[in-house]
């Protein structure tokens, strides 16, 4: 579920992110409360991070090389 922001920016739970980076939600948390990725927290407490943001730092990861035949 991707949620939007007034300025139609869109918000990634931390499952959507964890799916993204191929990590443990939990790994997500620890990388905001760092300071590598920011959180916006929801009325309920719940965080979200920018797709923009999340899509910048995962372009900068090098992808696995597919297997070759």
């Amino acid at each position: 579920m991707v949620t939007r922001t007034p300025d139609s920016e869109a918000l990634l739970t931390p499952a959507e992110v964890a799916t993204m980076f191929r990590v443990d939600p939990k790994t997500v948390t620890r990388w905001a409360k760092a300071g590598k990725l920011s959180a916006i927290r929801t009325l309920g407490g719940h965080r979200r991070y920018r797709e923009s943001e999340v899509r910048e730092l995962l372009g900068g990861i090098p992808r696995q090389r597919e297997s070759m035949d």
